[in-house]
Parts: structure tokens; sequence; C-alpha cells
């Protein structure tokens, strides 16, 4: 038995002991990831590199930020703007977030940043006008997803350089083609999720009403000390505003890292305001940081062991070519699951040519492949996993992780062959 194998056993083990209520996922993967390393003769300080410094940064910087902002009331005042804008219906709510990620995404942003701007937004609009945390979440990164496909975005692009790269002719309507094909999965996601969660209550039905944060003052003698905290009140929100405005312009406009921009402005917004310290730092998710950390420095040992390449190998068969297009997806599919899908899709990209000589369609190729790559991104397992997590209230995480757990499983499923089915033959 190869030590890929091993790793691949240990990893279903893991989530197996995470049935067990005093088993810690993010420690067991940490001590996994340093007996497996050490079992396949892997130093320790190469396990250390696996380590997902980046993730640290981001979700620390992020969760900071939005610390501030929760605890100087601006955030709730933004989510009560939010939902004025919406009319006040409970119903479209959860539409917000999904509106907000596709833009962002479309314009260029990473999908990281997109969902570490996205996640406290669609997690608080759904605490605060009691819609399900998880169906916020998934329209939420539903529309991180939607715009991908832009010709501005990330995926956009690296689908047209690739297919130039390695000989797939792409005729000259491709970006648009990219771009409705990912807005059409998006919205047809979103729909679904939306009409269960309405059947079920998962999303409630009606209008809410904003609340006013700003009471009326009166004439007595209280009365200069209230206009006072209100003043005091406004300055923190518009302060608090361009500090969250800077860091989206910043990172989206310029490509500037949002985790050390938000580290930055929750440090000077928290001396400016004279926050406790204490205050900001306790709603630092911590638990998730380890959790993540964890999960990815064991994944990261995987695929040093080779792990996720014996999985491909297990899932290549022989027959037509589209056939061989929605193994490519569940192959894609499967690794993005707890591996980089943009890694995963740039990888899967050379096997496409072969498929394309044989007559699978090259634009509905290279976007079933995409879409199998990201559909899946929707679990615990990974940096998006990881913002929803943290952005969501300490005793709405364990249940939170399970759901996006069985999603993730779930989409591992059948998003490749929906991918597959709806756009394989474009």
């Amino acid at each position: 038995m190869t030590m890929a194998v091993v790793s691949i056993i240990v990893l279903v083990a893991l989530f197996a002991a995470t049935l067990i209520p005093a088993f810690d996922l993010g420690l067991g993967a940490l001590a996994a990831a340093f007996v497996v390393g050490l079992a396949a003769g892997v130093p320790a300080d190469e396990v250390t590199g696996f380590f997902p410094a980046d993730f640290f940064v981001l979700i620390v910087g992020v969760t900071a930020l939005f610390a501030v902002a929760h605890l100087n009331g601006t955030l709730d005042w933004l989510l009560d703007l939010l939902l004025r804008l919406v009319g006040g219906r409970l119903a479209l709510v959860p539409l917000v977030p999904f509106v907000i990620g596709a833009v962002l995404t479309a314009v260029g942003t990473l999908p990281a940043a997109a969902t570490a701007i996205v996640a406290p937004i669609a997690l608080g609009l759904a605490a605060r006008y009691g819609i399900s945390l998880f169906v916020a979440a998934v329209l939420g990164v539903t529309g991180i997803i939607s715009g991908l496909l832009s010709p501005l975005a990330v995926y956009g692009v690296t689908a047209r350089q690739l297919s130039s790269r390695f000989g797939i002719e792409l005729p000259a309507s491709a970006p648009v083609t990219f771009l409705i094909g990912g807005v059409l999965t998006g919205l047809v996601v979103s729909l679904v999720c939306l009409l269960v969660g309405l059947r079920t209550g998962a999303v409630p039905r009606g209008r809410a009403v904003s609340t006013e944060d700003d009471p009326p003052v009166g004439t007595g003698p209280g009365a200069a000390t209230a206009t006072t905290a209100r003043a005091s009140t406004r300055r923190g929100r518009v302060l608090t505003v361009l500090c969250l405005l800077t860091v989206v312009v910043l990172s989206v406009g310029f490509e500037m890292n949002i985790g050390y921009l938000g580290v930055t402005a929750a440090l000077l917004l928290q001396l400016v305001l004279r926050l406790e310290p204490g205050a900001v730092v306790s709603k630092i998710p911590w638990s998730v940081v380890l959790l993540i950390g964890g999960l990815l420095t064991y994944v990261g040992l995987m695929q040093d062991l080779g792990a996720f390449e014996q999985i491909g190998d297990l899932l290549r068969v022989d027959g037509s070519a589209a056939l061989s297009l929605l193994v490519l997806c569940y192959i894609a599919g499967i690794t993005s699951f707890a591996a980089s899908s943009i890694a995963v899709f740039v990888t899967a990209m050379p096997l496409l040519p072969p498929l394309v000589e044989a007559g699978v369609s090259p634009v509905g190729g290279v976007l079933a492949i995409a879409l199998a790559s990201v559909l899946v991104d929707i679990n615990p397992l990974g940096i998006t996993g990881g913002l929803i997590l943290g952005a969501a209230e300490p005793e709405a995480r364990p249940r939170l992780f399970r759901q996006l757990l069985t999603y993730g499983l779930i989409s591992i499923a059948v998003a490749p062959a929906l991918a597959w089915l709806a756009f394989g033959w474009w």
C-alpha cells in the first residue's frame, strides 16, 4: 500500500472521528500531517510549509475589520440599508449577497477576496432577519461563482489563455458565452436553493422593518449629551465605511492583499475609535483558523504524496469523447473539493485538446471543466468554507460546518454531471 493511499484512508478516518464529541478536527489534521509525513519520510519543516499562511492573514484581517464594524454599529446600519434596497422583502434579502458576489468577481476580484467581503454580509443579513445561515452562504458564494467566467475574471482570463496555449480554437463569442454560462448556472442553483428555503421555512416570507439606530432627541437636560453621542456614532460610521471602501478598492482595483489591508484598517479604526483591543481580537474565529489551517496542511501533504492523482487514475476509463469529458469533470470536481479550484482547472485543461479533436465542443468543454471545478467550492475544507464559518457566530459554527460538508459531498456527486449535461454539448 502506497503512502498516497494511506493518506486517503487517514483523511476518511479524520472525518469519521468528528462523530466523537471530544475530537477536534483541526488538531487531528495537524497531528495526522506530522505522523503521515514521518511515515512517508517527509521532513517536519516541509510539512510545516504546507500550512496556509495566506489563509491565516486573510481570515484574521477580514474578520478583525468586520469585528470593528460590528462593535461600533456600522455593520448593523449597513444591513438595514441593504434591507431598504429590497423594500424590506425577506424573500429577496438572500439575493443581496448573490448580486454583490457576482459583481465583485465579474469585475476581476479574486474569489477569496470576494468571499471575504460577501460572507460577513450574507451571514449578517441571515442572523438579523431569521434566514438560514446555510442558505445565505450558498447564495452568496454562488453569486461569486456566477461572475468567475466574465471576460475580466480570473477564470475567464485563464480559460482563454490556456485554450490558446494548448491549441484549442475558441470562437470570437467565447468570452460572452463563458459569462452567460456562469451566470445561468449561478441563477439556477440560487433559485432552486431559494425556493427550497421558502418551502421549508429556512427563508421567511413577508416584510421586515429596518431599525432606527438614532432615537429622537428631546429638549431636556440630556439632549446635549445625546446629540454628542449621535454625532460621535455618525463619525464612527463614516470612518468605518471609508475604511471598508478603501479596502475593497485597493484589493479589487490594485490587487493588494485584502488580509493585510484588513489588519491595517482594523488597527487604525480600533485606535481612532478607542475600542478595547480584546473585544476585537476575541471576535477573530481562532477555532476556524485552526480547523482550516490544519486541514489545508494535511491536504497539502496529500497532494505532495500524489493522493489526488491516484483518485484521478481510478476514475480514468476508456470510452467516447463525451464520456471522457464526463470523467474529466469528475476528476476536477473531486480534486477541487479539497484543493485550489484554479489550480485544478489549470491542471485539467491540458487534458481537453484530445477530446476537442475527438468532437467535444471547445466552449462547452471549457465551461464544463471550469464549473465542475468551482461548484464544489461550497464546503468547509477550503478558504471559502473557512471564511463562511469565520463570519458565523461561534454557537452556529458546528451545525453550519455539517451543512456545508453535506452540501459539498452532494456537489461532488451531482455538480460534475450537471455541468457536463448542461454544457458538454455547446
